[in-house]
């Protein structure tokens, strides 16, 4: 039950860190994680979660993996294998070389062989904080391959290198020969073993489906055991687990591509199992990586034999030299003309993000948990609480440095900024369409086709016009676009005003007229009050259904209440033709395409207040139309929330559509209220 509660503790924390994220978005969620982990531990709750390296690497790493392997550009890889074998074979052993004399010459109580063994665990990279950062930066495409690869390659090399150095301490024999030779069989055995029994596991499924088992939660079951199987099998034969995973993604992703076979279902399960999946074991890694580091730090600060300062001031040093190093050999590589051909660095700026995207995670710190506790005579491990220690604290600046740096350096150049603005803008107003059009036919059915394809029919109309308007759109465009609204609203307020003179209107639907404006008024102008406005309209209509549930059915009240309808939609479109004609005398060659944009939308009100006018006393097609357009507007707003948390655009351009969204719910607020009165 105890194991129970805590898992549950742990989902809850991952939760919360999303939550924080979503308010927060400038923090990397694996920061978040950790410093909620960091939290827990330091309550007294006594929850103490011991790492087992073999565990965390089968249980977490294999299916991590697995994945990155499953959605990897083979083709990138191929193309940039030259340099993606530099980082993540080259690099590796230069790191373990040169770190761990330095390492050495820094801490004289830690022997050669042991500060290799720190050196060669602080090797490898992390693919998972890398992309955990890299959501909310723009780095270019073919960087983000590089890092990629080296990401997937580097833990094999890395931990094969530890492996040895780990080794040589313990016993105190060492022999390059035999080491070379024996990281050629872990790798290319892996790669193989990897290959081997997945194509296995693939003929597996095969056979399943050619006996008339097409269910689907067979075969999502075989998928999610494949990469703790191939580990599993591979590791024990004393092989790279790691690179046996990375391969089993890649031959299943082959798999899929050619298969021809109607099992599009599991694809779709598939997706969305493994979305979940990695989600939580993400999130599990970072948030049991801060559990792991009150205990590490405790056991250094609390022993008297160190001087917490010094320990401190090592961690920085190393850090600062696995950067300097990372980038000697990125530039050192570019002038020697062994990277120019396969990626262009067009700038050091290019440079630096390969550089400060070395981000060591949790692959160092389970590593460093490997560390023996007695050598091969019986005596302790040299070091073994400082090397965890060093590893843990590298771990953390890393992915506070990449956390602050690589905004920075992935920022566009200014000249650019306006015109990426735009183009910005644009591609997010599109992509918001393409969301809400995406979630109507999700849920279009037998019963809902009409409406939806009415829904659909009217984002479409919208995305032609922005493919249209939006390219010419700037900031000074968007001020006038607001000022040519405000005076189509007044239109519609001197035409009430004329009516109340002329004693042709009066007080009730006078009210219900102005209240129209006043909410159109403040969908232009302030979001927040719109809001605030149409969240009251909604409690309200959703009292007065609720209230009317009870009531017995009056045919006369129905009949007036339809005559009411009737009469409002008559003075709404009698407002928007007013509305109309006003921007039609004003409308010139100059602004032609925003005066157009605004005549278009009064112009669709009004069809739409005629159909409904129409159809006042048939309430089924128009609560199917509002239903499915409910759930577009959420979609659009979603779409925008992902796109910003996602770093694809900025709060200014967040803040531009959401307001957009409003006017065009406003609109849509005044046919839906007709029938809800």
């Amino acid at each position: 039950m105890e194991f129970f509660l805590l898992t549950l503790l742990l989902l809850a924390i991952i939760g919360l860190s999303s939550f924080i994220h979503h308010f927060m978005p400038y923090i990397p969620v694996p920061l978040v994680q950790i410093a909620l982990g960091v939290l827990l531990a330091a309550l007294p709750l006594g929850i103490e979660i011991p790492m087992a390296p073999e565990l965390f690497f089968v249980l977490f790493i294999a299916p991590l993996l697995f994945h990155d392997g499953k959605n990897v550009s083979r083709q990138a890889l191929w193309k940039l294998r030259k340099p993606i074998l530099l980082m993540a074979l080259g690099l590796v052993f230069v790191t373990v070389y040169a770190i761990g004399y330095l390492i050495y010459w820094l801490i004289p109580s830690i022997p050669l062989p042991a500060a290799f063994a720190l050196a060669a665990i602080l090797s490898p990279t992390d693919v998972v904080a890398v992309s955990a950062i890299s959501s909310r930066v723009k780095i270019p495409q073919t960087i983000m391959h590089v890092l990629e690869g080296e990401g997937l390659m580097n833990d094999a090399s890395g931990l094969v290198a530890f492996k040895f150095a780990v080794a040589a301490t313990v016993t105190g024999v060492f022999s390059l020969v035999d080491a070379s030779w024996s990281f050629l069989v872990i790798s290319i055995g892996g790669i193989v073993g990897g290959v081997i029994l997945s194509f296995l596991i693939i003929q597996l499924k095969i056979f399943i489906r050619r006996l008339g088992m097409e269910d689907v939660t067979i075969h999502m079951l075989i998928q999610l055991l494949t990469p703790f199987v191939i580990y599993y099998i591979v590791e024990h034969f004393h092989l790279s687990g790691i690179l046996s995973v990375v391969a089993a993604g890649m031959v299943h992703t082959i798999f899929r591509d050619r298969d021809q076979s109607p099992a599009m279902q599991l694809q779709v399960v598939s997706q969305s199992t493994w979305t979940v999946l990695i989600y939580i074991l993400n999130g599990l890694v970072f948030v049991l990586l801060g559990l792991q580091i009150p205990n590490v730090i405790s056991e250094i600060f609390q022993d008297p034999l160190f001087n917490n300062w010094q320990v401190s001031k090592y961690i920085f040093i190393i850090s600062a030299a696995l950067f300097v190093l990372r980038f000697l050999w990125i530039v050192a590589a570019w002038q020697w003309g062994w990277l120019k051909k396969q990626i262009q660095l067009p700038s050091m700026r290019a440079v630096g993000i390969l550089t400060i995207s070395g981000v060591r995670g949790a692959v160092t710190l389970a590593g460093a948990f490997t560390i023996p506790y007695v050598l091969a005579n019986g005596g302790p491990f040299p070091q073994r609480s400082l090397i965890i220690f060093i590893a843990a604290g590298v771990i953390l600046v890393t992915l506070v440095a990449a956390s602050i740096f690589l905004p920075i350096l992935a920022k566009p150049d200014k000249g650019n900024t306006d015109e990426l603005g735009k183009e910005m803008e644009r591609v997010a107003l599109i992509r918001t369409i393409d969301s809400a059009i995406r979630s109507i036919r999700g849920l279009m059915n037998d019963e809902n086709r009409g409406a939806a394809v009415s829904v659909i029919t009217s984002y479409n109309q919208l995305r032609n016009r922005l493919t249209t308007i939006s390219e010419e759109n700037s900031e000074q465009q968007k001020l006038v676009e607001t000022e040519i609204r405000m005076k189509a609203l007044d239109a519609e307020a001197n035409y009430i005003e004329k009516l109340k003179k002329e004693g042709h209107i009066d007080r009730e639907m006078a009210y219900i007229s102005e209240e129209h404006i006043h909410r159109m008024r403040l969908a232009v102008t302030n979001r927040i009050r719109y809001r605030r406005l149409f969240i009251w309209i909604l409690v309200k209509r959703s009292l007065y259904q609720i209230t009317h549930l009870f009531l017995p059915n009056n045919k006369e009240q129905l009949k007036q209440r339809q005559a009411q309808i009737k009469k409002v939609i008559r003075l709404k479109v009698n407002m928007a033709k007013a509305a109309i004609q006003y921007l039609k005398n004003q409308m010139t060659s100059e602004n032609a395409n925003i005066y157009l944009a605004i005549i278009g939308e009064y112009s669709e009100l009004i069809m739409k207040l005629k159909l409904a006018k129409k159809g006042a006393d048939s309430t089924h097609y128009t609560q199917l139309q509002r239903e499915l357009q409910v759930k577009a507007f959420q979609a659009e707003r979603d779409e925008i929330q992902n796109l910003f948390e996602e770093g694809e655009i900025t709060i200014d351009v967040t803040r531009k559509i959401r307001k957009q969204i409003n006017i065009r719910e406003a609109y849509w607020m005044e046919e839906s209220s007709l029938h809800s009165h």
